[in-house]
């Protein structure tokens, strides 16, 4: 389970929230085993970058630690935002991204707990931008592996994975009646990736964002493309919003508030219906203790939907019978505290970061 930078603000969900909600849960569910809990799209604004670079690096390095604190032993640094595409040459285009990433990296693996290798991972192209391709991925990892050399020693562990753009968006393409358009994904483009992360950098694959609103035929071939990792979020959100047991006061208020508190987000030329449907997660954070509050059997309703579509994709995204090779190959290290750790400062949120 993972929490992107943006969705830590607009969900009013700090780390150790987030990290005691999944341990509650697992606890509710009777699991017994190690949770995988990660920071996504720890991303760097382009524009806070461009006007003080320190200052927007340090809210990044203040996220990081806070989320090593909390217990996120997966982090995604999203330094993609920096790629310069009118730069002549594809090093050129990507240092920016590498040299960040690099030392991104070196900082996590500084401050990570005895006994853990935290899985980072790192970007080439900008979810909702142009495609990636396999040039992209040699000039920026040949980039970050010479830079996380420079700055040793000690000789820092790299990236674990790597995300790309294949076509698909955050939360999707809305049309003007609410409704998502058909996306066109490069799933040659993913599979090329992936196996050049494998084969040349050992990495376990490609990562495939804004997958969750892809059409239902899409996402067995996914597994066969090597991806290492999909991201899905916006369609669960849409199967508790759009429920037929919330109850419509409940749905009335909501978007109301939505046409109050983020009026300035109306886009012109957008429908009331697609205006609703961008910014209605605003609302998650204020309506938080109220949607907790729903009564009984619509949160049973709203659970069994979700379920279904957990079980779908865990199938689809062969995810089913891979428990044995977790206990095999995980062995989280048991981390006792006498007593509660300092609370870490936490990071400035921002809610224009990716998803």
């Amino acid at each position: 389970c993972e929490i992107a930078r943006s969705e830590i603000g607009y969900t009013e969900q700090r780390p150790g929230e987030y990290v005691a909600v999944m341990t509650a849960a697992a606890l509710r569910e009777g699991f017994t085993g190690p949770l995988f809990i990660q920071g996504d799209h720890v991303q760097v604004n382009a524009k806070k970058y461009a006007a003080d670079p320190e200052a927007e690096l340090q809210a990044i390095r203040t996220l990081i630690e806070e989320e090593l604190h909390a217990g996120f032993y997966n982090i995604d640094v999203d330094t993609s935002t920096l790629v310069d595409l009118s730069k002549a040459t594809l090093d050129e285009q990507q240092r920016v991204n590498y040299e960040r990433a690099a030392e991104l990296t070196k900082f996590i693996r500084e401050r990570e707990p005895d006994g853990v290798t935290v899985s980072v991972g790192a970007e080439i192209g900008e979810v909702g931008g142009k495609n990636s391709d396999v040039h992209e991925l040699h000039a920026f990892m040949e980039g970050y592996r010479r830079t996380l050399q420079s700055l040793g020693p000690p000789p820092y562990a790299g990236i674990s994975k790597i995300s790309v753009q294949t076509g698909t968006s955050h939360g999707g393409v809305v049309l003007p009646d609410g409704s998502i358009a058909r996306v066109q994904l490069d799933l040659e483009a993913l599979r090329a990736l992936s196996a050049a992360a494998r084969a040349t950098y050992r990495l376990g694959g490609a990562v495939q964002h804004g997958a969750s609103t892809l059409p239902p035929d899409a996402f067995s071939h996914f597994p066969k493309c090597e991806a290492i990792e999909i991201h899905l979020a916006t369609n669960f959100q849409n199967i508790v919003f759009d429920h037929p047991r919330l109850p419509a006061e409940f749905r009335r208020e909501l978007n109301d508030w939505v046409k109050g508190e983020c009026k300035d987000e109306w886009k012109k030329g957008d429908t009331e219906e697609q205006f609703i449907y961008k910014s209605r997660k605003r609302a998650i954070g204020p309506f938080k203790r109220r949607l907790w509050d729903l009564p009984a059997d619509v949160r049973d309703a709203i659970g069994a939907d979700l379920e279904k579509t957990f079980a779908f994709l865990f199938e689809q995204l062969r995810v089913t019978g891979t428990r044995a090779a977790t206990d095999r190959y995980v062995k989280p290290p048991l981390q006792s505290h006498a007593q509660p750790r300092p609370v870490a400062v936490a990071a400035p949120d921002d809610l224009e970061a990716g998803e």
